[in-house]
């Protein structure tokens, strides 16, 4: 009979190495979180100002004039934008006292109810005014979730970053945008390549906003997953939420605010111009707007690279830097561009794009999740980065193709007032890049996480000294160096 031989028991696993595997696995279902969320959260955001552009006017604002028709169809894309800000003052405040994830959760889930029954309402020539006020009060409702949205996700993947990259992990919030924007411009070309123009002014652009019923119920089986970032779960296991978020941050961050108000003023302008306005230039000038959506489509393909690009050299070569090249660069070659929409051939408008969008407008927006959250403390980060992006937004973005169309009109025809217009905001830009901090490449600069104490004001007695990195511990500290996780932060 043959004895089996013994085998050696297997060696005991390296200290620390489950730990690592689970923050491995952590971060990259936040990072997905962030991405398919956000990408889910955009998409039907974005749907609205497609159909603004190319059904609404004619579906809910029939009159007239032309002209007429198209400012208030653009009116009510704008109007999300302004109450975008109350929607981030609620989520900041709620957020930065009970945790990220749950507004997150709430946000997508609003946003889905809206932009499904969007797609069910009966038009104008059906309901009259009656279907006008629905489709406002809809775009309110979208308008207060992506107000919500934005800050919770940045801060989910930013919080759960290493120091070192920060800027290529929020980039997976950032490119849910683009994400978005390709699912919603592929959605309406698909419908539009199937059916006639009849078919689909009649029911087809409603087919895109009804599918969103089942992408918003993958988000949440995803989102659901998703834990706190670590720090700010023993913030609030220590009792030192902010009790007033954003009162405080009015009153302590006031800077910070102001900072990311004017970084937000010329990029989401750009990206209004790019991916809503310029079809409506289009169609009215060269008569086909399907040339626009072909370079949306593969801007945003590309998107997908091009942000964790920008965010990850953001890292290397520092948030400042970038945004000030290419804001300045923006006020530049926005002359150019209306120019080739004019006179250039269309077939190679998709080339155009890869400068204007995925240089000038990604290497700006690419690393703002970061850039952003680096302006705060922990302890009122979600309120301050969502005030500061909501009302830089209002400033520009929800804006700008209504300004725009009343520019062209202003300027006889000619699009010089534009470009005049997207100027001055990339000079505010670049005036704010130069005021922010940068961790990057001055530590020192970055505000450090100053929790607060029980009773809601000043420092709790174990605060971190003010030159830490913001959202970082201090070595030796609950999350420092030398931690399994660390490791896992490496290998990232």
């Amino acid at each position: 009979m043959t004895v089996p031989r013994p085998v050696a028991p297997s060696p005991p696993a390296p200290h620390g190495s489950t730990s690592v595997g689970r923050s491995l696995l952590r971060k990259k279902r936040v990072l997905s979180s962030a991405f398919v969320g956000t990408t889910i959260e955009w998409y039907d955001f974005y749907l609205y100002g497609t159909a603004a552009a190319l059904v609404f006017n004619k579906q809910f604002f029939p009159s007239d004039s032309e002209l007429g028709s198209l400012l208030a169809s653009f009116a009510t894309f704008a109007i999300a934008f302004f109450v975008r800000p109350l929607g981030g003052i609620v989520a900041g405040h709620l957020g930065d006292r009970i945790g990220r994830k749950a507004l997150l959760v709430a946000s997508l889930l609003t946003m889905g109810v809206a932009s499904t029954l969007i797609g069910a309402l009966p038009t104008f020539a059906t309901a009259g005014w009656f279907a006008v006020a629905a489709l406002v009060t809809l775009r309110l409702l979208q308008g207060l979730s992506a107000g919500a949205e934005w800050g919770g996700s940045a801060l989910l993947s930013v919080e759960h970053a290493p120091a070192s990259r920060r800027g290529l992990f929020g980039s997976f919030t950032q490119i849910g945008s683009a994400a978005g924007m390709l699912l919603a411009t592929g959605a309406f070309a698909l419908v539009q390549l199937l059916l006639t123009d009849e078919q689909f002014q009649a029911f087809g652009w409603r087919l895109p906003f009804l599918a969103s019923a089942l992408l918003v119920a993958i988000g949440l089986l995803i989102r659901l997953g998703v834990d706190d970032a670590e720090e700010f779960r023993e913030l609030r296991a220590r009792d030192e939420v902010a009790t007033s978020p954003v009162r405080q941050v009015l009153r302590e961050g006031r800077r910070g605010v102001l900072v990311t108000i004017g970084l937000r003023t010329v990029q989401p302008a750009l990206y209004s111009v790019l991916t809503v306005y310029t079809l409506t230039y289009l169609a009215d000038r060269r008569g086909d707007s399907s040339a626009g959506l072909i370079a949306i489509l593969v801007a945003s393909a590309v998107g997908l690279a091009s942000g964790p690009f920008w965010g990850w050299l953001s890292d290397r070569w520092g948030r400042r830097r970038l945004a000030v090249v290419s804001a300045a660069a923006t006020a530049v070659l926005i002359w150019p561009y209306f120019l080739f929409l004019d006179l250039g051939p269309l077939v190679l408008l998709p080339l155009v794009y890869l400068v204007v969008m995925n240089w000038l407008h990604d290497s700006i927006y690419g690393p703002q999740a970061a850039w952003f959250a680096e302006q705060f403390p922990v302890h009122l980060r979600y309120s301050g980065v969502s005030l500061g992006y909501q009302v830089g937004t209002i400033v520009s973005g929800g804006m700008t193709p209504f300004i725009a169309a009343a520019l062209l009109a202003l300027g006889g025809g000619s699009p010089w007032l534009i470009c005049a217009y997207v100027g001055v905001l990339a000079a505010l830009s670049v005036v704010a890049a130069l005021a922010a901090a940068d961790p990057v490449t001055d530590p020192a600069s970055a505000p450090g996480p100053e929790p607060v104490s029980a009773t809601g004001s000043g420092p709790a007695p174990d605060a971190p000294a003010a030159g830490t990195p913001a959202g970082r511990t201090a070595p030796g500290a609950a999350g420092g160096p030398g931690r399994p996780e660390e490791a896992a932060d490496a290998l990232v």
